[in-house]
């Protein structure tokens, strides 16, 4: 197994920039930054894309557009241009259930209520692709989740965030390699 797309989850716009929300379009920032990739608008992705050469591989990074509960439009229409298949995907997200500065690695799964999850596994006809789960915390309550995640973290939980997406891309090179194993038990473990 062979990570061939690296999507990060978020909603396009100045308003979500700093939202809880748009986790995932921080994280591929900073791998592109960390990469010396540059990403553009690709009309024909539904998303802003970059090729990289990560740890000696070719990997195409995106981030949808498409607002999230349409993401999967995106990594659809990249995936089968490139013909990549879903297991060679690896999808970064905002996760509810860890708190801020804990990341881990998973395969497959479900969605969990996650609407960008839920639209990639309905465009893409199922969901044994790879995610990367950056925790936010939880405000408590499920009838304050949508405004929880469109709204701005605070200073400290800025911090810790920023932290396990550091820690993530220690990680990357184990997962390029396919060593998910070891990955997870370096992420899981810090």
């Amino acid at each position: 197994m062979s990570v061939q797309l690296i999507v990060g989850l978020g909603n396009p716009g100045t308003e979500y920039e700093q939202t809880r929300h748009n986790v995932g379009f921080w994280f591929v920032d900073a791998l592109a930054l960390h990469a010396g990739g540059q990403l553009k608008k690709e009309s024909k992705f539904h998303g802003e894309a970059s090729k990289i050469n990560l740890h000696g591989q070719d990997v195409w990074l995106l981030k949808p557009q498409t607002f999230m509960n349409r993401s999967g439009q995106s990594v659809a229409a990249l995936a089968r241009f490139y013909k990549i298949p879903l297991e060679n995907i690896l999808v970064i997200h905002d996760e509810l259930d860890l708190p801020p500065g804990v990341a881990r690695l998973k395969q497959g799964g479900g969605h969990a209520g996650h609407n960008g999850l839920r639209d990639i596994g309905s465009q893409m006809g199922g969901s044994n692709f790879l995610r990367l789960r950056i925790g936010i915390g939880h405000p408590g309550r499920a009838s304050q989740v949508t405004s929880f995640v469109l709204s701005k973290p605070s200073r400290s939980e800025q911090g810790l965030v920023e932290e396990a997406i550091d820690k993530s891309i220690a990680a990357m090179p184990l997962i390029m390699q396919g060593e998910l194993e070891r990955a997870m038990h370096q992420l899981h473990s810090t």
